[in-house]
């Protein structure tokens, strides 16, 4: 009798504890998605066009069913799906969580999944003996300070001016086909010299009406005229140099929001393919958990306020892409004869 009433206390215990694991971890998850459709209500861009009742009723149902914390986070996906949260993003233990993205392996080349596959750094070069190339790809990090983003933009900025105090170039290839977003204020910071001391892009809602303007003056990038971040930058500007600008199918976000910048600039043609289409703009949110969200507020617009869902180019090619000889590769190719016949 003992031995069955101390293996049935046993069993009670066992049952007990993992009775009020589950609960605490229930518990977790319901702070963690009040907090984050408290966020969704309040602040995303299109929340007046959610059926915030169907959606809370149909994510806190299946949310019964998980057992961990961590597993929860499995149902941003088909959460963001129902409500077109397509740019906005969790950010939890170096993991990543969104909707369902766009498929891009049949609209990039070959050629380019094989430079992409290796981790492509930023490049700054002479090509052809008289055109500058920039190759910019995706800038990204978590720790986003004034130390860090200058840290950043002035490694390549300082690749640029040594290039432009080398030689009299005829003009420059800028080459986002590898900018798949991230950190766009020391991208900008970056290619200082060619933007000038200028407003450079902004955000509206969907009325239009102005939200944010992002500014350039004398190496300090501006957000509503709060200092974010700076370069040294050195004479003279390069602002009115004729660009040619590259973008591709995986050119997005951040990288969209560096051509929407140089929109409206003199001396400047985009050539390739159309964008991505991430050209709406995220705020940061702090969410339970030491969990950052990034909330979908308003649009990219250029320096006018006008938007874009994509950045289409001025000169469509579509793939021919050569990144081992670039003098092969038929957008480059295209951006030279610009620069010299224009």
């Amino acid at each position: 009798m003992k031995k069955t009433f101390l293996i049935t206390s046993l069993l009670l215990v066992s049952f007990s504890l993992k009775a009020q694991k589950l609960k605490k971890t229930q518990d977790s998850i319901k702070t963690f998605y009040n907090k984050l459709f408290s966020n969704l209500e309040s602040s995303y861009l299109h929340r007046n066009v959610v059926n915030w009742k169907t959606v809370k009723s149909e994510i806190e149902n299946n949310l019964k069913n998980y057992n961990s914390f961590e597993s929860s986070l499995n149902e941003i996906k088909p959460l963001f799906n129902k409500i077109g949260a397509n740019h906005c993003g969790i950010y939890y233990k170096n993991k990543h969580y969104s909707s369902s993205t766009k498929s891009l392996s049949n609209l990039v080349s070959e050629e380019w999944k094989i430079k992409y596959a290796t981790k492509p750094k930023f490049e700054v070069k002479i090509i052809n003996d008289d055109i500058g190339y920039i190759l910019i790809p995706r800038i990204i990090f978590f720790d986003i300070n004034e130390k860090n983003i200058h840290d950043a933009a002035q490694l390549i900025y300082d690749e640029i001016a040594k290039l432009k105090a080398k030689k009299n170039l005829k003009g420059w290839i800028i080459d986002l086909r590898f900018n798949t977003g991230g950190n766009s204020t020391p991208m900008l910071l970056a290619l200082y010299d060619f933007l000038g001391n200028n407003n450079i892009w902004g955000t509206v809602g969907l009325d239009q009406k102005r939200k944010s303007i992002a500014s350039l003056n004398k190496g300090i990038y501006y957000d509503n005229s709060k200092r974010q971040g700076s370069i040294n930058p050195v004479a003279p500007l390069l602002d009115q140099s004729k660009v040619a600008l590259i973008i591709g199918p995986a050119t997005g976000s951040a990288g969209e929001i560096v051509a929407l910048s140089f929109k409206e600039r003199p001396n400047t043609v985009f050539i390739g393919e159309e964008s991505y289409g991430a050209t709406t703009s995220n705020i940061e949110a702090s969410l339970p958990f030491n969990i950052t969200m990034a909330l979908t507020t308003g649009l990219d617009s250029d320096r006018n306020g006008k938007t874009y869902a994509t950045i289409v180019p001025d000169i469509t090619i579509v793939k021919q892409d050569n990144f081992d000889n670039l003098l092969l590769d038929k957008k480059v190719e295209k951006a030279i004869h610009y620069i010299r016949t224009s």
